[in-house]
C-alpha cells in the first residue's frame, strides 16, 4: 500500500514552527516543545533548502532528502549561529528562534513558489510505502544515505541526552560591586566631613552554580570598621545590602576598602575600593 501526502510540506513545516514559538515565547515545557524543538533544528532547515533546491519528484527521492535534510540543517544552524554571534543580539535564544523561523520561512516560500510551476505529476509529494523493503534490493547509494541518515540521527539523539542530562556549567564567579546614593553606580562620596555617615550598597550576585556563604567588611586604614554577614546566596541569587562608614579625623585621599571573603576564608575573594576626602 502506498501513502501520499499530496499538500505542500513546507506549509507544515510552517505550521509546526508557529506553535513552536508560541511555546516558547509563553514559557511552555514539556515533550512537545522538545520533539518541536528538534526538528525545528535538526531538520526543518535542511529540508526547505533541498525543498527549495530540488522541488521536482525525480530531483530525488524520499531518502535521499530526509538524509541530506539531517546533514544539512547540521550544517547550516552552525554557521547561523557565527553569523549571530557577531552581531548585537549574540547567541541567545530568541534571536536563533526568530533568525531560524525567518530562513526556513524565506526557504519555504521559494520551494513552495518552484514546486508550484510544476506540473502536478513532476511536483515532488512525501510518499510512505507500507511494503518492506529489502537490504539488498537497495542501490549503493541509497544504503549509503540509508546509513548516513540512521548515524546522523543516533548523533542527534545522542547530542540531546548529553546535552539535557549533563549539567550545563559556565564560567563560576562571584559578582561584587558598589552603588552611590539613589542605587546607580554613580554619585560615590568623595568628600566628607568628619563624624559624617556616608552610605553605599554593596551588592552581591552568585555565580557559582551552588550555593555559597559570604562575608563583607569595610575598611580603612587596614581597620575593619564594618561587617555584614554572613549571608548564603544560592546560585544565580543577589543580595543588596546598605553600609555606612564615617571618619573621626581629617584624611587626605584616604582609601575605604570594600572587601568580600567566601566560605570562611581568611583571604579576601574580590575587593573595591573608594578614594574620599575628609574636612572638618
Amino acid at each position: 500500500m502506498r501513502i501520499e501526502v499530496k499538500n505542500e510540506f513546507p506549509f507544515i513545516i510552517l505550521f509546526l514552527s508557529v506553535i513552536l514559538a508560541v511555546f516558547i515565547v509563553l514559557d511552555m515545557s514539556g515533550t512537545v516543545r522538545v520533539v518541536l524543538g528538534l526538528s525545528f533544528v535538526l531538520f526543518f532547515p535542511g529540508y526547505t533548502l533541498i525543498a527549495a533546491l530540488f522541488p521536482a519528484r525525480d530531483d530525488l527521492n524520499c531518502i535521499e532528502r530526509i538524509a541530506l535534510s539531517f546533514g544539512l540543517s547540521i550544517a547550516v544552524v552552525p554557521l547561523l549561529g557565527l553569523i549571530l554571534n557577531y552581531t548585537p543580539w549574540g547567541i541567545r535564544l530568541y534571536p536563533i528562534l526568530l533568525t531560524l523561523w525567518i530562513v526556513t520561512f524565506l526557504l519555504s516560500v521559494i520551494a513552495i513558489h518552484r514546486r508550484n510551476k510544476l506540473s502536478f505529476e513532476k511536483r515532488f509529494m512525501v510518499s510512505l510505502n507500507v511494503e518492506a523493503t529489502k537490504w539488498g534490493n537497495l542501490s549503493r547509494m541509497d544504503k549509503i544515505l540509508s546509513g548516513a541518515l540512521v548515524g546522523t540521527i543516533i548523533f542527534a539523539v545522542g547530542s540531546f541526552y548529553y546535552v539535557t542530562t549533563i549539567p550545563k556549567v559556565g564560567d563560576q564567579f562571584t559578582e561584587f560591586y558598589i552603588l552611590g546614593s539613589g542605587g546607580k553606580a554613580e554619585f560615590y562620596p568623595r568628600d566628607i566631613k568628619t563624624g559624617e555617615e556616608k552610605e553605599v550598597i554593596l551588592g552581591t550576585v552568585n555565580h557559582e552554580y551552588r550555593p555559597v556563604s559570604y562575608t563583607a567588611e569595610v575598611r580603612m586604614d587596614g581597620y575593619v570598621k564594618t561587617r555584614l554577614g554572613p549571608f548564603q546566596l544560592n546560585h544565580e541569587e543577589e543580595n543588596e545590602e546598605p553600609v555606612s562608614f564615617s571618619v573621626d579625623e581629617p584624611h587626605e585621599n584616604l582609601k575605604v576598602e570594600f572587601l568580600l571573603f567566601k566560605d570562611g576564608e581568611s583571604a579576601p575573594y574580590r575587593s573595591l575600593y573608594l578614594w574620599v576626602n575628609v574636612h572638618e
